[in-house]
C-alpha cells in the first residue's frame, strides 16, 4: 500500500486527533520530501495572537515522521520508530498558513539498512523548516529519530 497525503490525513484524524483538530494536514509526500500545512486559527493560537509553538511542532514532526513511516513500509520489515530528542528555533510570529518542509528522506535509507542488517538501533537527525505565505521562515525544528528492528 503506497502512503499518500490522504491516507496520512485519515491516520491523523483517527490516531492524532489533536493535530487534526488544530488543522495539521499533509499536502505533499514523495520518497525524499514531505510538506505539512497548518493555518493559524482560534483553536491553535497562543495569547500573543500567533500559532502556539506546540502546534508548529506537531506539523514539523509529522513532516519528518511521514517520511519515516513511508520508508519503513517500503522496507517490508517491522521497525519501531521514536523521537528521542528535538530542538527548535523561532524567528518570526507564525500567522496565516505555515508550511513545514522536510527534505531529509534520503537520510533514512542508511539507518534502516543498518538496523535491519545488525539488529541494533540507529539514530538520525531530520530537519523541518516552517515558512509563512510570504516565504519567510518562522521556525525550524530538528528531530532525532531512533529506529530499531522489532524482535
Amino acid at each position: 500500500m503506497k502512503l499518500t497525503p490522504s491516507k496520512l490525513n485519515t491516520f491523523s484524524m483517527l490516531k492524532l486527533p489533536s493535530a487534526y483538530l488544530c488543522g495539521v494536514r499533509v499536502k505533499y509526500l514523495d520518497e525524499n520530501k514531505c510538506e505539512v500545512s497548518v493555518k493559524h486559527k482560534w483553536i491553535n493560537q497562543n495569547p500573543f495572537n500567533s500559532m502556539f509553538w506546540a502546534v508548529q511542532g506537531m506539523a514539523a514532526e509529522l513532516s519528518t515522521g511521514a517520511l519515516m513511516i513511508g520508508k519503513i513500509q517500503e522496507s517490508g520489515k517491522k521497525v519501531s520508530m521514536l523521537v528521542t530528542t528535538n530542538n527548535a528555533s523561532f524567528t518570526k510570529k507564525a500567522t496565516g498558513r505555515i508550511v513545514f518542509t522536510c527534505n531529509d528522506g534520503h537520510l533514512i535509507d542508511k539507518a534502516l539498512q543498518k538496523t535491519i542488517e545488525t539488529g541494533e538501533g540507529q539514530t538520525i537527525w531530520m530537519k523541518s523548516v516552517g515558512v509563512n505565505e510570504d516565504g519567510v521562515e518562522v521556525s525550524t525544528f530538528n528531530f532525532e529519530w531512533s529506529v530499531k528492528v522489532k524482535q
